[in-house]
């Protein structure tokens, strides 16, 4: 990634709000290898410190197709990006890599970092994840029903957990 204009940064040194930056400004989550990849838009998620790790956590359901490619591999990416790429995220979020090659439509560049996972050239910041723990969630343990009711009632099903450590974090300064 290097060759690319990225840097390899501790995963202490991100300056940013992580809440602003899943939140906000969304993400894309890439699982698969070279041969085949799938991303997706996400913006539920959360970084942190567990099991003597900087960890992220994601979620994702199962009917999405990028399910699949998470759940065969063992790591992943989380990219992040300028505004100006909003409508790219738009196309991943709203679009199925079943049904068409939404990163052609998206207008992103697959690169593939040293440890062989996917992410986008456009990307400023890139985090390299290795799955540690995922549970599907269960309407049983929900303390308080109003995410329930408001996220889940009229959908297919509920999401699945992902946490994984960050093992590595690019960052590049893109204009």
């Amino acid at each position: 990634m290097t060759n690319l204009g990225y840097r390899l940064i501790d995963p202490l040194e991100i300056e940013e709000n992580l809440i602003k930056l899943i939140s906000s400004d969304w993400m894309l989550v890439t699982a698969g290898n070279k041969a085949k990849f799938n991303t997706m838009t996400a913006n539920w998620g959360g970084a942190g410190y567990l099991w003597n790790r900087p960890v992220v956590f994601v979620f994702v359901r199962p009917e999405r197709y990028t399910y699949q490619f998470i759940e065969s591999s063992e790591k992943f990416t989380l990219s992040f990006f300028e505004e100006k790429y909003r409508s790219s995220l738009n196309i991943c979020g709203s679009k199925s890599g079943r049904d068409c090659n939404k990163v052609a439509e998206a207008s992103l560049t697959p690169v593939f970092t040293e440890l062989g996972n996917p992410t986008f050239k456009e990307a400023r910041l890139v985090f390299e994840c290795y799955k540690l723990y995922s549970e599907m969630l269960s309407k049983n343990f929900f303390h308080d029903p109003g995410p329930l009711n408001a996220h889940y009632e009229g959908h297919s099903g509920l999401h699945k957990l992902y946490i994984a450590e960050i093992l590595k974090v690019w960052k590049t300064e893109k204009k």
